[in-house]
């Protein structure tokens, strides 16, 4: 699944089930998942082959039968080995309406009292199969699914506590902190202006770097360069407005920031291995 913000703040599901449910296969339009952070918890679940990501500068290479937790706000991307995968990505306020005994624990998740484990494979089989039970209630989407999907969290966040699966958190931020932040401002600009002609300078004043120190800081932090970051994500929006509006090539390639068509189409089958005529509704 690709993000087509790098900070979503829009709505997941509905106001009373705030759940988002989406199941990937190399197939997908956007199979791969672009560095992007939310304010909400996220879940990923391998079914196949395996799938390599980064959570705030920790890499982690999750193979099939296994799962991922990502905390709301991390920065995130990730690359598929042949992978297929599932994603639930929920709030984890609507846990919040029951007794205090269960707030105080999910209290501590959602503070970031505690950093709970990221990765979860055989060995954490009790965890694995609360999970499986909650990715597939959402995914049959059969009456009564919402209750099993909420008894599946209470049961997952309890499992995660009893089998002491995460670790307190740092009393400071670790030295990553500030960096992780400043690339959250950068992409927030890359988000807000793609469609328009930006400079390095631009991109670098945002957040009151050089253009050379932006560089060298951008391409360790994500492994491109900032220009190619900012094209994949035109393309990724230019791949959304295809599949969703009536809009021809031409719009959609000027209205994604590219000002001429030949380098717009190129770059598309740079990053997608095709043309832009196959999303064309």
């Amino acid at each position: 699944m690709q993000y087509l913000n790098y900070r979503e703040s829009r709505q997941r599901g509905t106001a009373d089930f705030p759940l988002e449910y989406h199941h990937v296969s190399p197939s997908h339009p956007q199979y791969n998942m672009a560095l992007h952070w939310h304010i909400e918890f996220e879940l990923i679940r391998i079914l196949k082959g395996s799938f390599r990501t980064l959570i705030d500068e920790q890499e982690f290479l999750a193979p099939a039968d296994s799962f991922l937790f990502i905390p709301a706000g991390a920065l995130h991307e990730g690359t598929p080995y042949d992978c297929e995968y599932e994603c639930v990505v929920f709030d984890m306020n609507m846990l919040m309406n029951k007794n205090d005994s269960c707030c105080r624990l999910i209290r501590r998740i959602i503070d970031h009292e505690v950093e709970v484990t990221y990765l979860y494979q055989n060995s954490s089989q009790k965890i694995c199969r609360t999970v499986w039970t909650l990715f597939d209630a959402v995914s049959s989407k059969k009456e009564g699914y919402q209750l099993m999907v909420l008894g599946a969290l209470y049961q997952m966040i309890g499992a995660i506590f009893s089998e002491h699966c995460y670790d307190p958190a740092p009393p400071r931020p670790p030295r990553n902190h500030r960096r992780i932040v400043q690339l959250k401002q950068a992409l927030e600009y890359m988000e807000s202006s793609y469609n328009r002609q930006i400079t390095l300078q631009e991109m670098a004043d945002s957040i009151q770097m050089s253009p050379k120190y932006f560089c060298r800081f951008f391409q360790e932090m994500t492994h491109r360069t900032p220009v190619d970051y900012l094209n994949y994500y035109r393309i990724e929006r230019a791949c959304y407005q295809l599949l969703t509006t009536d809009q021809s090539i031409t719009e959609v390639a000027y209205n994604s920031g590219f000002n001429d068509l030949s380098y717009f189409i190129k770059t598309f089958k740079k990053y997608k291995g095709t043309t832009p005529r196959r999303y064309l509704r």
